[in-house]
Order: structure tokens, then sequence, then C-alpha cells
């Protein structure tokens, strides 16, 4: 197990977006837990995904426990503000919000595509999914392709515990052949891992490749100078 804690990659910019997410986040999951139907009234559910079309952004700030919230607030936090400073506060938050309904709407097709082959794939057609990860996979895979070489204090779990700075094309690298692997195996056995593997996938790709389509490079600010 690999746990990102921060990475070496200062910013210019106070990261308001993402800090307001993750509140917004742990708000929301707090309301779930006193109000249970809550989630099912804006989970994604693919069989209702275009007669209740709010369910493709409302998912995304929904959470199925607190290790699920946790967990991709952790990623969240990492990952969020060096993107944030690149693309800005505002766009940053639309590219966001659209990383996550490509995220959705990935799952939507693998659902899609396998509703055919077993009583338990159309079973999924009316499974709820929730959680920010396809979104933050967005963020995951802007990031890959803006800051390959930045530097990602991990923690490690293997045998022993450890703290290592491994160089962001690898982490994440990794992380996304991990999707890959079991979104393969999730593909071929028709099972329901619990996990939207696909949903992970595609927000990853989208990310990756907005940031392929809006250039690596840094906008650079232009100053005005005054002799006094």
């Amino acid at each position: 197990m690999a746990i990102p804690i921060r990475d070496v990659n200062p910013t210019r910019t106070f990261p308001i977006v993402t800090k307001s997410l993750i509140f917004l986040n742990i708000a929301i999951f707090i309301y779930q837990l006193m109000d249970e139907r809550f989630t099912l009234q804006y989970a994604f559910v693919p069989a209702l995904a275009f007669t209740e079309l709010h369910r493709w952004v409302t998912h995304m700030f929904l959470h199925g426990g607190l290790l699920h919230l946790v967990g991709n607030m952790i990623y969240l936090w990492v990952f969020g503000d060096n993107v944030e400073d690149r693309y800005g506060h505002f766009r940053f938050l639309m590219l966001y919000i659209i990383w996550g309904v490509a995220a959705a709407y990935a799952h939507y097709m693998y659902i899609e595509i396998q509703a055919g082959e077993s009583p338990l794939a159309r079973q999924l057609l009316y499974t709820p999914a929730l959680g920010a990860s396809g979104a933050i996979s967005g963020v995951l895979g802007a990031y890959l392709v803006l800051f390959p070489n930045a530097r990602i204090l991990t923690l490690i779990f293997f045998f022993v515990i450890t703290l290592v700075e491994v160089p962001a094309w690898i982490y994440l690298g990794l992380w996304f052949l991990f999707q890959l692997y079991h979104g393969a195996l999730e593909f071929f056995t028709v099972e329901n891992t619990g996990v939207a593997y696909f949903a992970h996938i595609g927000g990853f790709v989208a990310g990756a490749l907005t940031a392929l389509a809006t250039g690596r490079r840094r906008t650079t600010r232009k100053y005005i100078y005054i002799d006094v």
C-alpha cells in the first residue's frame, strides 16, 4: 500500500477551490449520515442517467463511508492545488466537474455494454454509484501530464512502514495501471467489486487529454514596473 502525503511542488496561489471542495464533501457526508434517502436521490444510477440528469454531477459529492471519503480527500488535497494553480480557480472548478461527468459516462458505458451479458450486469443498471474519485482521477491525469517529474512524498506499507519520494510519473503511472488491471478483471468476469474502476479510468484519461490539449507550458504573468 502506498499513500501520498504531499508533493514537493510549490504553488503560486491559494487553492481556494480545492479546499472548498474538501469542505463541501465532508459537510455533505455528514448530512448523508443523518438522511439515508439523500444518497439514493443523488447518487449516479445508470438506469436513470438520462431521466434524472442531476445525478451526473451530484454523485461526485457523495461517499459510501468514512474510509471512502478520507481516501478521496487525501488525493484531492495532495494533487488538487497544483492543477488549480495551473488552470486558475474558476476553470479548475469547471474542469473538475467535467472530469467527474466523464468518469460517470465511462462507468455508464461499461454497464451498458455488460447489461446483456448476465443478470448481475443488469442489476448494476440500478446500483447507485457515488464518490469524488472519478473527478479526482481527472485531477491525477492532468497532474501526470503537467508535472511528471514532481516528487510525491509517499507512505509505504510493505513489511516495514517508510516514507519515500517518488516521481509523479511513477506513482500516478502505477496507480493508473492498477485501475486498468482491475478494470479488465471486472470487464471479463462481470463481477461487482464495489469499485467503479472504469469511472477511475475514464476520469484519468479525460484529465490527461485536457492537459495535453491545453498544453503543459505555464502561463507567465506580465508586470509593469515604475521607476521610483
